[in-house]
């Protein structure tokens, strides 16, 4: 495979080269990393709720397996299709408002109609779906997931709007309410686990997190619709547009590798199935964990340069595109570093701190740290993975990334089958971070190859400087815990305490590493973060 040689613009159509500063990627990251934190928040809520509620039970695992269909359809049909296609598509007629609403309209319509589709298939086949999702459960478990599969499914047509919606609102450069969808999301799933619970009997308790998803998907629609109130938006059929052909050949690659990763989730659940109704449970709890720092800063980092990198590539302004991209990257290391090494630490207290109570006992914190811990060893490159995939989406080539995603399926199948009976579910989790661990190699390969050389990028320095502060600061944490964890009661109060006083000696500690070692992707972040507490 020949590597793509970043060239200049002709000299017929001069363009001047406009690299998006540091500040303005950060700022927009900020934007989306508040909307970030609102909903990682609520999720951590969510979380907690659903633990006090159901622990880890059975019915929960059913739940959470059958949640995982209108989950799989939504990554499938719009998920891949936001960064890879819409934000890019849509970005290039972001100046022309009679063209994009015009196209906006046929893919929401086009969309409307596949997801219908889907849904309408996934209820007549859910026994069977459920048979190959969770295969191990006990058949009053398998009922359980099938009526759920068919509660929670229809879902997914709201989430889909929700989905093309933001990809407009992305493109047009406008974060603020679409960076709050999911925390809205999450309030509906709230709402169902506190509230709507006490409407069910004892056995169909777990119907109300079903209404409650329900809930929550109108609520992330309803969010979207002031900022796009100048936005003459409706459905539109229109098989033919040439805007829906080169989205469709965008995504092509990227859809036949969701099917693999797709395919990749159900043998992940069918396996778990079988090491214990409750396992399904605690990985999941333990993945919540995992995604608060992935979607506060690979998540929010990406979708920032995004519109910026699928611009600069569109004026064929490679050289601001690489600085752009390992910009982004730097901004990642200097974050996930520490976040990484302050979890890994803390895993048993956050986890007893947040799900230990109710119907979620000792035995629980105990298995969901040890998850959580295993998890964290593929962190750091599941989010360097992001910017990497994205920077690709941004240059329209979404073939490489959909080949990369199925040789990550393959390794993680691999070494599942190979594991899982002998180390149950630790082996499956294992799976998944050796998966993020060789997804995120070749990308880094491929990027090279097609971008350009790291040599002068910075991304080594800034990986050294950081890690070796996010590692003093992992030290310093231990130390902390280790002197106060006798001295602190077996109360509520003793476990917040247990995880505060810790995390913020090991923010101090990176702090005074970040100014030592002179991070400047770090300081650039804290003081446009500490300009926005100011207000200015």
């Amino acid at each position: 495979m020949s590597a793509e040689t970043p060239h200049a613009t002709p000299a017929t159509e001069p363009q001047p080269v406009i690299v998006p500063s540091r500040r303005g990627i950060a700022r927009a990251a900020s934007i989306i990393s508040l909307g970030n934190i609102a909903s990682r928040v609520l999720g951590l809520v969510r979380e907690t709720a659903f633990a006090n509620a159901f622990g880890a039970s059975g019915a929960f695992s059913a739940f959470t397996a059958a949640a995982q269909i209108p989950m799989m359809i939504h990554d499938m049909l719009i998920g891949g299709l936001l960064s890879s296609a819409l934000v890019p598509v849509f970005s290039e007629h972001a100046e022309d408002r009679e063209a994009i609403w015009r196209i906006v309209s046929i893919v929401l319509g086009t969309i409307v109609v596949l997801v219908s589709l889907a849904v309408l298939l996934v209820e007549l086949t859910a026994p069977a779906l459920t048979v190959l999702l969770v295969g191990g459960f006990s058949p009053e478990l398998q009922a359980l997931t099938t009526q759920l599969i068919r509660l929670v499914t229809p879902a997914v047509l709201l989430l889909s709007v929700a989905g093309v919606l933001t990809g407009l609102l992305y493109a047009l450069k406008r974060f603020t309410f679409a960076a709050f969808g999911a925390a809205v999301y999450n309030i509906g799933m709230i709402v169902g686990a506190v509230w709507l619970t006490r409407f069910f009997d004892e056995p169909h308790r777990i119907y109300a997190l079903a209404l409650g998803m329900l809930l929550g998907s109108a609520g992330q629609v309803l969010l979207l619709l002031p900022d796009l109130r100048d936005q003459r938006i409706r459905l539109a059929f229109d098989w033919r547009h040439p805007v829906l052909r080169r989205i469709g050949k965008l995504y092509l690659p990227i859809a036949l590798g969701l099917v693999i990763s797709q395919i990749g989730i159900f043998i992940d659940r069918n396996l778990a199935s079988g090491t214990g109704e409750q396992s399904i449970s605690w990985m999941r709890y333990a993945t919540t964990l995992i995604q608060f720092p992935l979607g506060l800063i690979a998540a929010a980092v990406s979708l920032a340069v995004l519109p910026n990198l699928s611009e600069l590539a569109s004026r064929r302004q490679f050289e601001a595109y690489r600085q752009t991209l390992f910009t982004g990257l730097r901004l990642v290391l200097v974050l996930i570093l520490p976040a990484t090494l302050g979890l890994f630490v803390l895993a048993h207290p956050i986890v007893a701190l947040l799900f230990q109570r109710g119907e979620f006992t000792a035995y629980d914190t105990a298995w969901t740290a040890r998850a959580l811990r295993l998890y964290l060893l593929g962190l750091p490159f599941a989010a360097i993975d992001q910017p990497l995939v994205f920077g690709f989406y941004a240059r329209q080539n979404t073939t490489l990334p959909a080949i990369v995603g199925a040789i990550a399926v393959g390794i993680y199948t691999l070494v599942a089958l190979s594991f899982v009976n002998t180390f149950g579910m630790m082996a499956l989790v294992a799976a998944n971070s050796i998966q993020w661990m060789g997804h995120a190699f070749i990308m880094l390969w491929l990027t090279r190859r097609h971008v350009g050389t790291f040599h002068e990028s910075g991304l080594l320095t800034t990986t050294l400087k950081a890690g070796l502060a996010a590692l003093i600061m992992a030290v310093g944490v231990a130390g902390a815990l280790a002197g106060l964890t006798p001295m602190l009661p077996a109360t509520l109060v003793g476990r917040v305490l247990a995880v505060v006083v810790p995390a913020l000696v090991g923010v101090g500690l990176y702090a005074l590493m970040v100014w030592l070692l002179r991070l400047d992707e770090a300081r650039a972040a804290a003081r446009l973060v500490w300009k926005k507490v100011r207000g200015r």
